[in-house]
């Protein structure tokens, strides 16, 4: 009777368990929010340009360009990515590639939450090479 009780007791621990969101899969950035000193700013990702994110097991890229690029050296493109752990709600990326070498080999931790199809990421963004410390809070929706 003991080790039967001591079955059902280690079952419904794992249950109160809170599951990790499930991430993988291509996501489109809708809107990105910064907060730096109180001021937000917010920008509008549908409009001129397109940001996705691709999420695998353990990895993670992200992509950007302009939509009505220039026909000269203002054209922007931009990308990065790395590896992730997921723990709960607690996503934190590791950015081992990017274009400024100053962002590289930083790690950034986010609280995420999926509601429907949209994907909700939010944390703070420091880096001190850059003067950065702020607040951000992206919305993307699963493509």
């Amino acid at each position: 009777m003991k080790p039967t009780l001591l079955t059902c007791v280690i079952a419904l621990s794992f249950c109160a368990c809170k599951p990790s969101v499930r991430l993988n899969g291509t996501w489109k950035l809708l809107t990105g929010t910064t907060i730096t000193k109180g001021v937000s700013e917010v920008t509008d990702y549908t409009k001129g340009q397109e940001f996705i994110k691709i999420i695998n097991d353990n990895h993670f890229a992200f992509l950007k360009h302009d939509l009505n690029p220039a026909r000269d050296s203002s054209n922007h493109f931009d990308g990065g990515g790395g590896s992730y752990t997921l723990t709960g709600d607690q996503y934190t990326e590791h950015l081992d590639y990017y274009g400024d070498h100053n962002w590289e080999n930083k790690t950034f931790t986010f609280t995420v939450s999926l509601h429907g199809d949209t994907l909700v990421q939010r944390g703070m963004e420091k880096n001190d090479k850059e003067g950065i410390d702020r607040e951000i809070i992206e919305r993307y929706v699963r493509l």
